[in-house]
């Protein structure tokens, strides 16, 4: 039913991190707002567990060099980008953060007016919003910032 039950590939544990409120039978819904994705990672739990699964990787290099995060832009994940870069800038200040600022393809197909107003028209508002935060944020904590759509809009209209 989801994309994972596809992945053939076996993953560490300690490489996946579930918020499980924002999960597809979650009691939240779906996280689109940009402060959704941020304050998820306001929770000291949470901030602690990300850093937990963080250090057990990093004590495995032998020489670290940086960060590379691929992060979505058009929903919430762009707060919970933004935050991770933020807590990657802080904790590692000497070590490169190359980020991926990922957008989708969106169509027009399918639009209906409905009043004065296309349906999707609030979804777009949120898009256009959480993309502007996401790349603002994200290239203030990164080496280097890097959008990445298949259009040249980065989905913004």
């Amino acid at each position: 039913q989801v994309w994972s039950d596809y992945l053939n590939v076996q993953l560490h544990p300690k490489s996946i991190y579930v918020i499980r409120q924002y999960m597809h039978d979650g009691y939240c819904g779906c996280l689109e707002a940009f402060g959704q994705g941020e304050s998820l990672l306001q929770d000291p739990g949470c901030i602690e567990e990300l850093e937990d699964r963080l250090h057990f990787y990093v004590e495995e290099c032998d020489y670290l060099q940086g960060f590379q995060v691929l992060c979505d832009l058009h929903d919430g994940f762009s707060g919970v980008g933004a935050k991770v870069t933020e807590l990657l800038c802080d904790e590692y200040s000497g070590k490169g953060i190359l980020t991926w600022g990922l957008t989708p393809v969106m169509s027009n197909m399918g639009i209906l007016m409905v009043g004065f107003f296309p349906p999707q028209d609030s979804q777009n508002s949120y898009r256009l919003m959480n993309t502007a935060l996401g790349i603002v944020h994200l290239s203030s904590h990164s080496s280097l910032f890097c959008p990445l759509s298949l259009s040249g809009s980065l989905g913004i209209k």
